[in-house]
């Protein structure tokens, strides 16, 4: 663990309207752009919003990208998104998502999963009490899915939306920021994260592979299940290969929920949110130790190099879902997600652009210790 050697060592914002970016804010091209490596977290369909952060990050042509890194629904977004870059720079990145999402959305949309008219009429967005999803959890909970879904059926929808969407030899060719994704090993119990080249659409599979709802992904005869419970999302890749000095999250699992979840579908989302932003506090209590020991002066740059770390997000709005959400392919609900996001986005580059390059615009201690 990175933590362990230290301490070695040391002794235009619309929500919910879908709308294109056509009419792009006016920015100026300044002479040195702001480079940016950027933290997509998981969280089902709650990827949306990232979608949103993504869309609003690429209008800014103050800001250039030197390397993504995802993990579950953050490891599609940053695959698309590093792959459009590839293949059409800014534009290319925005069309190459916008697709991924149309397509997600119409195929999640004959899913026996999504509200009916009226249950949607009756309970909006969340699903929970849906007689479909009711019937699912109450299956996963009795029969895993090599019950469920047995050889040599093997049925996962994303899949489907992933070889649409993925070129691996784009990927492994094309210039672009790097590109890390994260997975753990069911054996193990350790991470592995895979690089731009070694991306396929089996290790975008395997970073978003929930083992209560889909069988271990194997790659090189190695099986593996969701990235989230080791690297959600990883960030050592990031700050590991150097490059530039600001961290960008975008954070979709809230922190705090300041209510007592009583409801069993309550504590079950909280204990999902708990697990998944577990390595997260990790990572960030290791990136704050030696920060600490850089500003006494007891490690040597530039083997040890300040980190400035930033955090979009938008805690309040998104405590509002329920754990069923991440589930929902509904497209009014994405859009909405998404706006959330672009408001997110812009907010953030509103508050806090000019640290770039300078500080951090989160405080770590208060927000993750």
């Amino acid at each position: 663990m990175i933590e362990d050697e230290f301490l070695r060592e040391a002794a235009d914002t619309r929500a919910g309207t879908g709308a294109t970016p056509l009419s792009r804010p006016a920015v100026s091209r300044p002479a040195a752009l702001k480079r940016l490596n950027l933290a997509l977290q998981g969280g089902g369909t709650h990827g949306a919003f990232t979608w949103g952060v993504l869309e609003r990050l690429l209008e800014d042509d103050r800001l250039e990208f030197d390397a993504v890194s995802g993990t579950s629904a953050g490891a599609v977004n940053a695959a698309v998104f590093v792959q459009g870059l590839c293949e059409g720079g800014r534009e290319g990145a925005r069309a190459a998502l916008d697709r991924l999402w149309h397509d997600a959305a119409s195929r999640m949309s004959v899913s026996p999963l999504q509200n009916t008219p009226l249950e949607k009429a009756i309970w909006g967005h969340d699903l929970t009490w849906s007689f479909a999803y009711q019937t699912f959890e109450t299956l996963t909970r009795m029969l895993s899915p090599y019950q469920i879904n047995p050889t040599p059926y093997d049925w996962n929808p994303l899949r489907a939306v992933l070889e649409q969407a993925v070129d691996p030899e784009v990927l492994r060719t094309g210039k672009g920021p790097k590109l890390f994704i994260s997975a753990t090993s069911v054996r193990t119990g350790k991470p592995r994260v895979f690089t731009r080249e070694e991306v396929t659409v089996d290790v975008i599979m395997a970073s978003a592979c929930l083992p209560q709802f889909f069988k271990a992904v194997e790659i090189d005869g190695e099986p593996y299940w969701d990235g989230g419970y080791l690297g959600n999302p990883a960030l050592w890749p990031l700050y590991e290969q150097g490059g530039a000095p600001d961290l960008v999250l975008v954070q979709l699992n809230p922190t705090v929920r300041e209510e007592l979840p009583t409801h069993p579908t309550d504590i079950t989302n909280r204990l999902n949110e708990i697990s998944f932003n577990a390595s997260l506090m990790a990572e960030m209590r290791a990136i704050d130790f030696v920060q600490r020991l850089l500003d006494a002066g007891r490690l040597e740059q530039p083997r040890y190099r300040r980190l400035f770390l930033h955090v979009i997000e938008d805690e309040e709005r998104m405590r509002e879902f329920k754990l069923s959400t991440k589930l929902n392919g509904d497209w009014r609900f994405l859009q909405t997600l998404k706006g959330y996001g672009r408001d997110a986005a812009a907010k953030w580059l509103t508050e806090h652009f000019d640290k770039l390059g300078r500080e951090s615009s989160v405080d770590i201690r208060a927000r993750f210790l």
